[in-house]
């Protein structure tokens, strides 16, 4: 088998149809697979072959899948690296996976300066490197795709580092066929409605967004990065019908303040994924541009969706909905016994979406996989119809005097306070009980509020244990490129 093949598939399935529009333009699915074909024919006969490792470091834009199309049919290995990185997370991704190709363009190549394999450079020019338009227009737009067993690494993911050192987590073409079959089995919509496309492809969630389409034949409006205006004019110009996101995304839709300046009456659906989505927020989300703000649940060891909500379904708020077809999941203690149901523990992933391993690192890959479990290090919980709760990740539990406190639970209340437009909280060392409550908290624009009176708020709702002893303002939490908050960083900056 090949991932590739979706896209092949794709074609004889459904069709020639508009697949993509970016940037004003509309792209075919045909003209898709013939450019991946002649990007794959100049790759091989630069010396890219089976098994070598290509990292593609560019913002969304059709090329991105392009390459990805024609490195996995050469037989190779893709590599995406979220062109947020520094240069120095750059460079060690390229060491790490022993990269034989670097796919970029020319204002971030600088980011891997140093390095000796070949470049190739998207819409520009510089000394040593390929022009990737000029490298592609001889070829030919046939190619002979190659095959690769179920078991082989078609993909490798590296972390976002928020907890160190990236890891390259090792997908295989399994994996991510698999996934993307799953999620694409519910999917519920009109396929030749048009979805938004704003998450980064080099992220694993929409890296199998990306491969759920080529299986569904559905249209993506592709947007470069996320702008809240930028999303809200591709949703009124295209009658966009859904879009997949992060949190943070939502809360800054939900925050822009010329919103109501564009007609969101066309979206049935509002997928939530990679962080926590603040419960507080739905009900003002949906109210103002309609739709169903759903969460989900993934990580990208596990290609990365576990869990979802049907929009023809019920819709548990708080839950991230139940595990996709053919994933398990179960609930464990610290010994890996299984917890009664509705009791909290750590979350565990069985399926064949479960990633092969962090690549060169067996180790890590042995604590994360036991008997035959991914274990994710979140806590959670399920309920009696297989609704999984997501209580907190295991590293961000808070231990005040003896007793736990789950970081979300407070942040839940401060999002309902009115002023607030984000937070966080982060446990901070305590000579008395140990660790105590820190939140930190970016205020909506033009509001103003003092430390007491979000102290004062949450004393109204929550047991005093569990209140913020401190809280401090920032204009905005730090985030990974993907849009989660870094808690990590909130925590060095508390010291």
């Amino acid at each position: 088998m090949n991932l590739a093949a979706l896209g092949d598939d794709n074609v004889t399935t459904f069709g020639e149809y508009p697949a993509l529009a970016f940037e004003g333009r509309e792209i075919t699915n045909v003209d898709q697979q013939r450019a991946a074909n002649r990007l794959a024919n100049a790759l091989g006969r630069l010396g890219v072959g089976v098994g070598d490792r290509v990292v593609v470091m560019l913002p969304n834009c059709p090329e991105v899948t392009q390459a990805y199309a024609a490195i996995l049919k050469l037989g190779a290995v893709i590599v995406p690296v979220v062109f947020l990185l520094s240069p120095e997370e750059v460079r060690h991704i390229l060491a790490h996976s022993e990269a034989r190709a670097l796919v970029t363009s020319p204002e971030l190549a600088a980011k891997a300066e140093g390095w000796s394999g070949l470049v190739v450079l998207v819409g520009g020019e510089a000394p040593g490197a390929r022009n990737y338009e000029a490298l592609v227009k001889p070829e030919s737009d046939r190619f002979a795709m190659v095959d690769r067993a179920r078991d082989d690494i078609a993909v490798i993911l590296y972390t976002s580092g928020t907890t160190g050192q990236p890891k390259g987590v090792a997908l295989s073409h399994h994996n991510l066929a698999s996934n993307a079959r799953a999620g694409a089995s519910l999917y519920e919509l009109d396929r030749a409605a048009w979805s938004l496309a704003v998450l980064p492809l080099s992220h694993s969630y929409g890296l199998t967004v990306m491969n759920a389409g080529n299986i569904l034949g559905t249209r993506a409006v592709l947007l470069k990065w996320f702008n809240p205006e930028a999303v809200l004019e591709a949703i009124q110009r295209y009658h966009v019908q859904s879009m997949a996101g992060v949190p943070t995304m939502y809360v800054y839709l939900l925050n822009f303040p010329e919103a109501a300046r564009f007609d969101t009456s066309s979206m049935r659906a509002w997928g939530s994924g990679a962080a926590p989505l603040p419960v507080e927020i739905v009900e003002p989300f949906e109210k103002k541009f309609g739709g169903a703000l759903m969460e989900g649940y993934g990580l990208t060891e596990a290609s990365p969706v576990v869990s979802a909500h049907r929009l023809s379904g019920e819709r548990r708020l708080g839950s991230v909905g139940q595990p996709i077809p053919g994933v398990e999941v179960r609930i464990l203690d610290d010994d890996d016994r299984e917890v009664p149901g509705g009791e909290v523990g750590e979350v565990c992933v069985r399926g064949d979406n479960v990633m092969l391993g962090y690549y060169k690192m067996p180790e890590e890959t042995a604590r994360a996989i036991r008997n035959g479990w991914l274990h994710t290090g979140d806590v959670g919980k399920l309920d009696k119809d297989d609704y999984l709760y997501i209580v907190e990740r295991k590293k961000d539990l808070i231990i005040r005097g003896g007793f736990n406190i789950f970081p979300r639970e407070i942040e839940e209340v401060l999002y309902a306070h009115a002023k607030v437009a984000e937070a966080a909280v982060v446990g901070v060392r305590d000579p008395l009980m140990g660790e105590d409550v820190l939140a930190w908290v970016a205020l909506k624009p033009g509001q103003h509020a003092s430390a007491e009176e979000i102290m004062g708020f949450c004393q109204e709702r929550l047991a005093k244990y569990k209140c913020p002893k401190q809280v401090r303002f920032v204009d905005a939490l730090p985030k990974s490129p993907i849009g989660k908050i870094l808690r990590k960083e909130l925590r060095a900056r508390a010291v």
